[in-house]
């Protein structure tokens, strides 16, 4: 494999310290091995290596592959400050929107590993039948209802007080048992979904 040349960046070692851990980091909290993101970002292994040990420094094409790729900006690889985030979420203020039936409120700020919500399943989901695959892990706990949980081949009704927690990799699908819906709490990884694959509302999700 060819690897480009990085002669701007190579005068610039100095001024990105920070680079080489955060593609470390990045990289294994997308579950991914050194040879699979070295295929998806274009670069054999060993440049990669020389990228995560600071022994080489990515230029600018280069950093927008590598976010684009784990899934993040260009901003927080070269590990730039972000404003305060907000930790604590008030229910009462939370918008809800809808999307193909479903209600959902954000439990969570935006731009973190992680996404929280409060979903409520409508009794009728035209979209129930559609099985879902997508890189990350997923958790949730019933609030109101019963819900009706596929997992691969596996049919689980849960209960108000029930949890499920699994590997998004396994074909699942959620759907309302109860006349009145359910209402849960719902958790994911974003890792490289892209935000398209998830369950939420049976159509493609964006900017959740």
């Amino acid at each position: 494999m060819t690897e480009p040349l990085d002669h701007e960046a190579a005068d610039t070692a100095e001024e990105l310290p920070v680079v080489a851990p955060r593609l470390r980091d990045l990289r294994r909290r997308a579950g991914l091995t050194l040879e699979t993101a070295a295929r998806r970002v274009g670069l054999s292994p060993a440049h990669l290596s020389r990228l995560e040990t600071g022994r080489r420094q990515p230029s600018l094409p280069m950093l927008l592959s590598l976010a684009r790729t784990y899934a993040t900006t260009v901003s927080d690889l070269l590990g730039e400050t972000a404003p305060e985030r907000q930790p604590v979420f008030r229910g009462a203020e939370a918008d809800p929107s809808e999307a193909g039936g479903w209600t959902y409120w954000p439990m969570g700020g935006p731009g973190r590993a992680m996404q929280a919500l409060r979903v409520h399943v409508p009794p009728r989901d035209d979209q129930a039948g559609l099985v879902r695959v997508h890189p990350g892990e997923e958790w949730l706990y019933v609030l109101k209802g019963r819900l009706r949980l596929t997992l691969g081949e596996t049919t689980q009704l849960l209960d108000p007080g029930d949890a499920a927690h699994f590997d998004s990799l396994t074909p699942h699908r959620l759907a309302a048992a109860s006349g009145s819906g359910a209402e849960l709490l719902f958790v994911h990884t974003l890792m490289q979904s892209g935000m398209a694959e998830l369950c939420l509302g049976g159509t493609s999700r964006r900017g959740l």
